[in-house]
Order: structure tokens, then C-alpha cells, then sequence
């Protein structure tokens, strides 16, 4: 349970903590109907209310049932449909047909936020006990971690619309021409990998452990738009000696032939973004693309993709930034890009790190289970939520997923 602790924060803070994640969830929400709510537009994304409901239903399942006193649940049959993938708590609806769920409502998803959030309040105000306290923090990291993908789910939905209607109104700026790439040196050695702080970390950041990292070299800043159209143009997609053997069956299948939301119009390049449909822009990350894209485009480029451990010894000498709904370009020297723009695929399996063990219990199901034929990506993206990044972060997805917003970062 170290892993579940408070992250130093007050308890005195934690309320307001509280309200201040669970009011960015609806705000994501508020400029989309009851319909962009509803619909799922694939099995691995989930519709806008079900990650308003499932949130809520996290805290309603982990904090307020074993903790309030004279608990009852806002709507017995909420425990089955928002229930994600905690087999130890029981029955599931199934993921792919979460769109399928029209009823309960919006307004009724909304209701049931309102009464989960008002008796987590209560439990906060009377001086709440530190195994308390570390569940609400988990459940509010949890919920973070749904607002990015609430953001991706999102995209993917509006994506399907040959309108390719836009969630925001905003313009979206032409990116500065980025800094030559180079590639920074590190001399390596023994290195300790993992949550070492006293903050908040997922248990699969843990233990810290030592691992010894030979010299290598990282690319200054992630791979462009421009310079993947290269890839593109080069006939990258036609060379099966570029690609590993599942990727190329992918290819041959004519399920990759550019990035997700690149298209070809009258002759131009452009790409479906939160802003709607922009010319593809050059200087900005190229993402969505898969690990085996990814790894595709190093080999072409005579490089590869870094493991996690080297990206983790490189990166904790980078800042944190982010803040935009689509990835900036890179406008400096040094390591650039390492947080706040594209989640970037590293080479590493992901598994657990010596000595791991997860927490007792349905909350041991967080990580653990998932440790099976998934990729490690690091760093975050523009949709990640401000301080949800740190440099032992693991994030993981199949090595076809494309929806997040995952870039290449190189290395030799």
C-alpha cells in the first residue's frame, strides 16, 4: 500500500484537491451534447458518460463503501455497469458495448456525481484517517488518468464523423520551425530506476531498483510531422524489411499507410486534430502512431527506439510542461519534448520491476494484471492533466494502439 500514500499533501487540502479534479471532468464535458456523450466509437475507447460514471463509481466502490457509515449505493445496478475490469468486486458490462448504454442518462450520470462527491466531501471534512486519505489520492489520479482518455476517446469518436466536427472552437497556431535533431550522449552506468520521492507514484513505479544503463545516445526532441512525411514519401510503408512481422501483416491489411488522423485532400496533407481538420503541420510531433510505426521509421532512420531505463536516466534532467490540446513543437536546445506533447514508445516490454507486488485486495488490479504483451511508453501528452507527469511514470498499450497521443522519440 506505500504507493496509495497522500503525496505529502494536507489533509486540509485534499478536499479542495477533490473538488478541483472532479469539476475538470465536467468541464471537459461541457461543450459536447448528450449524443458526443453516448457514443463509443470502438471497443479500446469509452463514451464520454461512462468515464463521468465509472470515476464516480471508483470513489463510490473504494472510498465510500468502506468507510461510510451506513453506506448504501446511489443506484444498485451502477455496480455493474461502471465496473471496469476489477474482477474482485463482480460482474462487468462489456467494454465493447458501453455506447449501448443510453439510459442512464446524462442528467442521471450527472445526479449520481453529485451525490458521490457530496458524501466524499463529508468524509473529508471529519479528519479523515490516512488509509482513507490514500484512496481518495488514488481515486483522484485515477480520475486524471480518465480525463486524458476522456480527451482521446473523444478524438477517435469525432474522427468517425465525415464532417470531422471540431471540440474546440480555438485556433491552432503554426508551429516555430523546430531546432535541428541531434543526438545527446550519456555515458550510462548503474542507475536507480523508479519512484524514489516521497509524493504519490502507481505501484508499477515501484520498487526502485538499480539497473545499469550501457552509453547511448537520445534524440534532442521528438520526430516531426515533416520529417515522418519523408518516411511516408520515401515508400516506408511498401519496405517490409523496415518492419516486424506483425506490424507488416498490419500494413498488408491496410490498417496502416500514414498516421491515424493524417489525410490526403486534393492533393495535400492534413490532419484531424481537437481543432478540427488543419494542414499538416511540419514542424509539430507526428502522433498516433503505433509502436510498430514507430519502430518502423528508427529503423528507416538508422537508429532505434530507447528502452525505458534509458529514457528514465535521460529525462530526469528535463522540466515538466504541457498545457494545450494539441503537441507543441520543439523551440529550444537541449532535451526538448520530454513531457507535455507526445507519450513516446520505448522498446521495453512491460512488466513488473524486481520485487514488485501489488496492493491486497480488487485495488491490487490497478497495474498488476496488465503486465502482458503491452509496450512501455514514458514522458506524457498534451492531454495529459498538469502534475500528472514524472519521469518514473509508465504508461502501456498494445503495440497497434494509435488513438493516445504517442510520437518517436529516437536513440542509438
Amino acid at each position: 500500500m506505500d504507493a496509495l500514500r497522500t503525496g505529502g499533501m494536507p489533509m486540509g487540502e485534499l478536499a479542495q484537491a477533490f473538488a478541483a479534479v472532479r469539476q475538470r471532468s465536467l468541464g471537459i464535458a461541457a461543450p459536447l451534447s448528450a449524443e458526443d456523450c453516448c457514443a463509443q466509437s470502438m471497443p479500446d475507447a469509452s463514451p464520454v458518460k461512462w468515464h463521468l460514471a465509472h470515476t464516480t463509481w471508483f470513489f463510490e466502490t473504494f472510498v465510500l463503501e468502506p468507510h461510510e457509515e451506513g453506506f448504501a449505493p446511489h443506484h444498485p445496478a451502477f455496480r455493474m455497469l461502471f465496473n471496469s475490469y476489477y474482477n474482485g468486486i463482480g460482474d462487468k458490462h462489456p467494454r465493447p458495448r458501453r455506447g449501448l448504454l443510453t439510459r442512464p442518462s446524462l442528467d442521471e450520470v450527472r445526479a449520481y456525481r453529485e451525490d458521490v462527491d457530496r458524501r466524499v466531501q463529508r468524509l473529508l471534512e471529519g479528519q479523515p484517517r490516512e488509509a482513507l486519505a490514500r484512496l481518495v489520492v488514488l481515486g483522484l489520479q485515477h480520475e486524471q488518468q480518465h480525463q486524458e482518455l476522456m480527451l482521446t476517446d473523444l478524438k477517435h469518436l469525432l474522427a468517425q464523423n465525415p464532417m470531422y466536427p471540431a471540440y474546440t472552437p480555438d485556433a491552432l497556431d503554426g508551429a516555430a520551425a523546430p531546432p535541428p535533431l541531434e543526438f545527446i550522449e550519456f555515458d550510462g552506468g548503474l542507475a536507480e530506476i523508479g519512484y524514489g520521492g516521497r509524493g504519490f507514484c502507481f505501484d508499477n513505479e515501484l520498487p526502485r531498483h538499480r539497473a545499469y544503463v550501457a552509453p547511448f545516445s537520445l534524440a534532442s526532441r521528438l520526430v516531426t510531422n515533416g520529417e515522418y512525411l519523408e518516411f511516408v514519401e520515401a515508400g516506408g510503408y511498401r519496405d517490409p524489411a523496415l518492419w516486424l512481422a506483425e506490424g507488416w501483416d498490419r500494413v498488408c491489411a491496410g490498417e496502416f499507410s500514414r498516421p491515424l488522423y493524417w489525410l490526403r485532400q486534393d492533393g495535400t496533407w492534413q490532419e484531424f486534430t481537437l481543432h478540427g481538420v488543419q494542414a499538416l503541420d511540419l514542424a509539430r510531433p507526428v502522433t498516433h502512431v503505433s509502436l510498430y510505426e514507430a519502430d518502423a521509421y528508427a529503423r528507416w532512420r538508422n537508429a532505434r527506439l530507447p528502452t525505458e531505463c534509458e529514457w528514465e536516466f535521460a529525462a530526469r534532467q528535463a522540466s515538466l510542461s504541457g498545457g494545450s490540446l494539441h503537441p507543441d513543437g520543439a523551440d529550444g536546445e537541449g532535451l526538448q519534448q520530454i513531457f507535455g506533447a507526445c507519450w513516446q514508445w520505448t522498446s521495453s516490454s512491460y512488466g513488473p520491476y524486481p520485487g514488485y507486488a501489488p496492493a491486497p485486495g480488487a485495488i491490487g488490479e490497478y497495474n498488476g494484471k496488465f503486465m502482458v504483451n503491452q509496450y512501455v511508453l514514458r514522458g506524457s501528452s498534451c492531454a495529459t492533466p498538469d502534475g500528472h507527469a514524472r519521469p518514473s511514470y509508465r504508461n502501456f498499450f498494445p503495440a497497434g494502439a494509435r488513438w493516445q497521443f504517442t510520437g518517436i522519440r529516437l536513440a542509438r
